[in-house]
C-alpha cells in the first residue's frame, strides 16, 4: 500500500528556513520567512498581547469548551469593524478561521461548491502558497500580468485589459496591501476602476489582506477592503493576524464575504459553517480570546496601535538605511515598495550566491524580508547586494 505515493517537494519558503538552520555560521542572516522581528533580531511579543494574556488569565476559570463552527463572537464582530469599519452590515459575514491561510481554503471550498466551472486568476507574480491552495482545492489556476517590464511597478492598463476578457465569475485573487512578493500596491484609484471592470465582467474579486498597518497606516492600508463593500459587487476578504499581532503559532485569522443583499449573506453563513464544519469543525479558542480582548479595551486597543506603528517605521527606517548604504547601486525600490518585503529583481542564481557567499538568505524569487534587517546585520547585506 502507498507505494504509488510521491515525494513532497517541499514548501520552498519553510524548506529554505530547514537549510538555514543547518547553516554553522554565525553572522548568517535571514531575510526569506515573513516573520518580524524587532531591532534586536527577535520575533517579539507585543506588550497589548501580554497584557491581554495577563487579563485572560486572571478570568475565573471556565470549562475549554469548542467555539461555534464561525468562531468566537466577539472576535468575529471586532474583526469586521476592523476590515471594514462597520461592524453592523448584515450584508458582510465575517467568520474566524484558521490563520489567513485557513480562510483562502474555507473560501476556494465555498467557492468550488457554487461555482465549480469557474476559475481562479493569481498575480504574477503572488505567493506560492495562493496557488498550492486553489489548485487543491480542485481550482484551474492561472496568471494575470501585474509588474511591467522594469519590475518595479504595477502594470495598471495591461492587467485591466486581461480583467476585461475574464469569463463571468472568473475569480481574482487580490492582495489588499503591501503585496507579496513585491511591495507594490494598487493606488486608491486604480482599486476603484478595478472594481468597475469586476462590476461589468461578474468577476469574483477574492483580496488576501496579511498586513494591514504595515504599509502606510491601518486605514491607509484598508482601503481596497472598505472600497470593496462601497462597490456594489460581491467579493471575499481572508485576513491574517499572524504578523500585526505577532501571534504565528495561535493560527487567528478570519474569512469575510461580501452579499449582495441580508438574505443572501444569511444563506452563505450557513454554508460557510458547513465547509467550516467538513475541514476543521471550529476554530482554536484562545489567539481569537487574545484578539477579541484588546479590540474591546480601548487602552488596549491604543497600545496595540502604537506598537504597531512603531513596526511600521522601524521597516521604514531599515529601508532607508539599507538604501543609503547601496547608494551606488541605485536601489530606489527600497523606497517605494510597501511593508515586509522588497522585491530585489535578483534572480535565482544570483540568489543562490548570495547565500553561499554572505550567509545572506533571500527567497530564490528575489524577494527580501526588509523586517530582518537590524543596525547589525545592515553592513553584510549592503555587501551582500553589492556583489551578485
Amino acid at each position: 500500500m502507498f507505494e504509488h505515493v510521491e515525494t513532497y517537494p517541499g514548501d520552498p519558503i519553510l524548506s529554505l528556513m530547514d537549510d538555514y538552520q543547518r547553516d554553522p555560521r554565525a553572522d548568517k542572516v535571514n531575510l526569506s520567512i515573513g516573520f518580524y522581528y524587532d531591532g534586536a533580531g527577535q520575533v517579539p511579543v507585543l506588550s497589548s498581547v501580554r497584557q491581554a494574556r495577563a487579563l485572560l488569565e486572571a478570568r475565573a476559570e471556565t470549562a475549554n469548551l469548542y467555539l461555534p463552527m464561525d468562531g468566537h463572537g466577539g472576535f468575529r464582530e471586532a474583526v469586521q469593524r476592523y476590515l471594514f469599519a462597520d461592524s453592523d452590515n448584515p450584508r458582510i459575514v465575517t467568520l474566524q478561521s484558521v490563520g489567513g491561510s485557513g480562510a483562502l481554503r474555507v473560501g476556494a471550498d465555498f467557492l468550488k461548491r457554487w461555482y465549480p466551472d469557474s476559475q481562479v486568476w493569481v498575480s504574477d507574480p503572488t505567493w506560492d502558497n495562493h496557488l498550492a491552495i486553489f489548485q487543491g482545492a480542485g481550482f484551474g489556476v492561472n496568471r494575470y500580468p501585474y509588474l511591467d517590464a522594469s519590475g518595479q511597478q504595477v502594470d495598471f492598463q495591461r492587467l485591466l485589459q486581461v480583467f476585461a476578457t475574464l469569463p463571468a465569475n472568473s475569480i481574482v485573487l487580490l492582495h489588499a496591501c503591501c503585496h507579496n512578493p513585491t511591495g507594490v500596491d494598487l493606488a486608491p484609484g486604480q482599486w476603484d476602476a478595478l472594481y468597475a471592470v469586476c462590476r461589468e465582467r461578474s468577476l469574483i474579486p477574492f483580496l488576501d489582506a496579511a498586513y494591514l498597518g504595515l504599509g502606510e497606516g491601518l486605514d491607509e492600508d484598508a482601503y481596497a477592503i472598505r472600497a470593496l463593500a462601497r462597490a456594489g459587487i460581491t467579493g471575499l476578504v481572508s485576513n491574517s493576524f499572524s504578523k500585526v499581532f505577532s501571534l504565528y503559532g495561535e493560527r487567528v485569522g478570519s474569512l469575510s464575504v461580501v452579499c449582495d443583499s441580508v438574505e443572501i449573506a444569511g444563506r452563505v453563513a450557513g454554508q460557510l459553517k458547513g465547509t467550516v464544519r467538513t475541514n476543521y469543525s471550529n476554530p482554536p479558542r484562545h489567539g481569537a480570546e487574545l484578539v477579541a480582548t484588546i479590540f474591546s479595551d480601548v487602552g488596549l486597543n491604543a497600545l496595540w496601535r502604537e506598537e504597531l506603528d512603531a513596526m511600521r517605521e522601524r521597516m521604514l527606517a531599515m529601508r532607508r538605511a539599507l538604501y543609503e548604504r547601496v547608494k551606488p547601486l541605485d536601489l530606489d525600490y527600497l523606497l517605494r515598495q510597501k511593508g515586509m518585503f522588497s522585491y530585489t529583481g535578483l534572480s535565482a542564481a544570483a540568489v543562490d550566491r548570495i547565500r553561499e557567499r554572505h550567509g545572506v538568505y533571500l527567497i530564490r524569487s528575489g524577494r527580501m524580508c526588509v523586517a530582518g534587517l537590524n543596525e547589525s546585520n545592515l553592513d553584510q547585506v549592503a555587501r551582500a547586494l553589492s556583489d551578485h
